[in-house]
């Protein structure tokens, strides 16, 4: 006779959980739920805090050199408040469509929904393949950067490789993603992750600080259109985690609860940014118009090296959050995103990794591929998009009126809401995909024509010879001493 039954089924939204008694599946079940399989509002929060801000934590120094520091704090609060309205925005349509589809009796036990599919249901296939094409091609890239990011990091820690190939070794690495099913899975990891942005934020901020401003160091933000929009669309960039917000949503047992989670977290990722970039930004000025990553200037220390750690570590833990979306997209083509069975699911997924990996090694420019990317995907996957969606969903007065979640009544209800939207969408038009797409094109295209493509190691320091070629000493041949300049004389030469 069986140990076990099940005494309860407890149904969520359309998901089943199943409690059993017995002591030994409790046990496992809480293992299982305490470190594997969550779906809190607590661990959306943690997914979009510790996804929001990855890499690009390096890179905002490097953008307020190009903005200087009025304009660098006035875009963060901007763009954090304008892409806490669009993930809010998300969210309402994702409730509004899967409420019309569990009416319709469908179940997405075993489905993942996805933006794409919210866009379909809602608008059309025209709208879906718009947002499926700028989704993917985001979220391809936005692992791209992590792979770059992951090079850049590890060399200031071990240079005895050059960064295309750290970038071979954690390709490999970062393919072992393959293997974690959902954003379920990811409970561990995004609190984790969250407290190794938060110990290097504070890190870079303290030793600013304590190094204090280099000699003769310079604040000359902004000197030209180019440099200052491309740092714009950085920020922009920052505050796009957006292209995971279904998933994250689909993964929490109670999706309607996400309205607030998104600002809350943009609210926490503020007092990391805004330290640490302007600390950095004080101690080096302009050195970081040539240092897209903000490791570069910091002397090496244990506490370096440690922060440079931890982001590779959460680098990981990135790349899995932007793969995962593309993951579910390829078994949805090949037919296997119901499969049971963890390890075809995984062997589906590689050829995923394949064209990250490649790109990646193509265009290594850390800090100009944040602004490309942010300038023509961010701009429409993560503000234009969602903002023009709502419009058109609602423009019926019989949508407004049997609409699943009202706007709030403080911004004005569905007046206000559409005001909000299109100053969203002219602003980003404008200011994010106009001038910011042609300053970000001109930066990246400055850098494959400096560095060119498949570059070795780009803004590596020129390696020295340790010690002068053999024959130099040989006494032989070598001339007398007099023949050479001392150096100290070189630095008074007219």
């Amino acid at each position: 006779m069986a140990s076990e039954k099940v005494v309860e089924t407890m149904i969520v939204g359309n998901y089943v959980e199943m409690e059993t008694e017995g002591k030994p599946e409790d046990l496992k079940s809480k293992i299982y739920g305490l470190f594997w399989h969550g779906g809190s509002a607590y661990d959306a929060w943690f997914s979009c805090a510790s996804n929001q801000v990855a890499q690009v934590l390096l890179t905002l120094p490097y953008s307020f050199s190009q903005l200087g520091m009025l304009s660098g704090i006035s875009f963060q609060l901007l763009y954090g408040l304008m892409g806490s309205w669009t993930a809010y925005l998300i969210s309402i349509l994702y409730v509004e469509y899967r409420t019309r589809k569990e009416r319709e009796k469908v179940d997405f036990r075993n489905h993942v929904i996805q933006w794409f599919e919210v866009l379909d249901g809602l608008l059309g296939k025209h709208w879906r393949n718009v947002g499926l094409a700028f989704n993917c091609t985001f979220l391809l890239f936005g692992s791209v950067i992590q792979l770059i990011a992951c090079a850049s990091n590890i060399y200031y820690i071990n240079d005895n490789l050059d960064k295309r190939t750290w970038t071979y070794i954690f390709g490999a690495c970062c393919a072992t993603t393959v293997f974690i099913p959902s954003f379920h899975n990811y409970r561990i990891w995004s609190f984790l992750g969250l407290i190794m942005t938060t110990y290097t934020a504070w890190y870079l901020t303290i030793a600013s600080l304590l190094h204090g401003q280099v000699e003769g160091v310079k604040h000359s933000g902004p000197t030209r259109l180019v440099l200052y929009f491309t740092g714009a669309t950085n920020i922009l960039y920052t505050f796009g985690g957006h292209a995971v917000t279904v998933e994250i949503m689909h993964a929490m047992w109670k999706p309607q609860k996400f309205k607030a989670i998104y600002l809350l977290a943009t609210l926490y990722v503020l007092t990391l940014t805004l330290p640490s970039a302007t600390a950095v930004y004080w101690a080096f000025g302009d050195l970081l118009l040539n240092h897209s990553n903000a490791f570069a200037l910091l002397p090496r220390s244990h506490f370096r090296d440690m922060a440079v750690t931890l982001m590779l570590i959460h680098q990981f833990i990135t790349f899995g959050f932007a793969c995962t979306p593309l993951y579910f997209v390829w078994e949805k083509a090949i037919g296997m995103h119901e499969c049971k069975s963890l390890c075809k699911r995984a062997a589906a997924r590689l050829p995923v990794v394949i064209p990250i990996w490649f790109l990646a090694i193509i265009f290594p420019f850390f800090g100009p591929i944040n602004s490309t990317v942010g300038s023509l995907l961010v701009s429409f996957t993560v503000y234009i998009i969602p903002a023009l969606a709502y419009i058109f969903t609602f423009k019926s007065a019989a949508a407004r009126e049997n609409a699943v979640e009202q706007p709030p009544k403080f911004l004005g209800r569905w007046a206000g809401a559409y005001t909000i939207n299109v100053c969203v969408v002219v602003w980003v038009l404008v200011v994010g995909f106009g001038f910011g797409g042609w300053a970000s094109m001109t930066n990246f295209i400055h850098q494959i024509d400096t560095f060119g493509l498949f570059t070795k190691c780009y803004q590596c320091p020129p390696q020295l010879p340790s010690s002068p070629p053999p024959h130099l000493f040989n006494s032989t041949t070598a001339p007398p001493l007099s023949n050479f300049t001392h150096p100290h004389h070189l630095l008074h030469k007219p």
